[in-house]
């Protein structure tokens, strides 16, 4: 049995080479349109071959552990999160022991956004990453005003003759839009946007992270956190992010990852399977939702895959970093 499951693994590796092979070579051939037109097409039949060694039949995909159609994927998910929703962050503080804002503070502060930039957040949810990046832009435009008003009080003739017809000129302010599919979510969002008096720069959209209803070009940070292995296609996430940012624009992906360290993946699988669940049950009245979520964790690409997708979706100088030994990873990108 080992050694049948060791020469499926060698054959669909092989098979991914082999395909990759064949775009490089083929694509040296073929002008930038057809090029991207024929990597999609690879990238899906790569996609195809290894969910049928990995027991998918073509038309299905994994929900968690479990093989369902394809069509069935997206609803079961939409039901997932509706039925978390009003308990969904105080669970993230259970689950995590409060150090999912920690990870979110990172993902922050690796972005460092400027003031006047805009965010898409999808699957955004009830807005955690947008009000962070709200928060921070603002921080970094009142520090820029606050300089600005101390190099005022004496400046040079040279500064006041370079400073002259801009004045009241200010940092432009940023806007984050939430994007996400489930209503739910957006809705318990809106009631924390409103209890922490976050009136203006933020708005909530219903949409697709396959399907943006957005146009091309839009946006200078794209984020997605913890709801990119919940998506059937993520191939097609990945190329709707690529066309809604702008030239210059960031991909950035803060997601569950591989661990490295054998003693902590031991130890954070027995925390996954038997602790997740009971708490789901006990604070959400939820096991099987959080149940899928841990399954979910398990199925999602390791972080040097993922970042090969990335890679062929089409975005450049795409890295990653591992943060609680690589419990979590940020993968980022450009659009160029």
């Amino acid at each position: 049995m080992t050694f049948g499951l060791t020469l499926t693994a060698k054959m669909a590796a092989s098979f991914k080479e082999l395909t990759r092979k064949i775009v490089k070579i083929t694509n040296t051939n073929v002008n930038f349109g057809s090029r991207n037109r024929l990597r999609n097409s690879f990238l899906r039949t790569e996609v195809s071959a290894c969910r049928c060694c990995s027991g998918e039949s073509a038309g299905s995909t994994h929900f968690g552990f479990e093989t369902v159609p394809e069509g069935e994927k997206a609803e079961r998910v939409y039901k997932v999160f509706e039925s978390v929703a009003q308990k969904y962050d105080v669970m993230n503080d259970a689950m995590s022991l409060g150090i999912h804002r920690l990870w979110k503070d990172s993902l922050l502060h690796l972005m460092n956004p400027q003031p006047g930039s805009k965010l898409l957040d999808t699957a955004g949810g009830t807005g955690d990453i947008s009000f962070r990046f709200l928060e921070y832009t603002r921080s970094v435009r009142e520090r820029q005003l606050r300089h600005r008003a101390r190099a005022n009080q004496t400046p040079s003739w040279q500064e006041i003759a370079a400073g002259y017809g801009s004045e009241g000129a200010e940092p432009a302010e940023s806007r984050a839009v939430v994007c996400d599919i489930n209503k739910e979510m957006l809705k318990v969002g809106k009631e924390r946007a409103e209890t922490a008096g976050i009136t203006t720069g933020l708005s909530w959209v219903v949409g697709d992270a396959e399907e943006l209803p957005f146009n091309d070009d839009q946006f200078d940070v794209y984020t997605i956190a913890f709801g990119i292995r919940n998506v059937t296609h993520i191939e097609q996430a990945l190329q709707e992010a690529l066309r809604v940012l702008k030239p210059g624009g960031r991909f950035m992906c803060l997601e569950f990852s591989k661990v490295s360290n054998p003693l902590l993946s031991r130890l954070y699988d027995v925390y996954s399977f038997q602790m997740i669940p009971v708490l789901g049950e006990v604070i959400a009245g939820d096991w099987k939702s959080y149940q899928y979520l841990v399954e979910s964790i398990r199925r999602f690409p390791d972080q040097e895959t993922f970042k090969e997708m990335i890679e062929e979706a089409g975005f450049f100088r795409v890295q990653y970093v591992n943060l609680t030994g690589g419990v979590v990873a940020i993968h980022s990108g450009f659009k160029l």
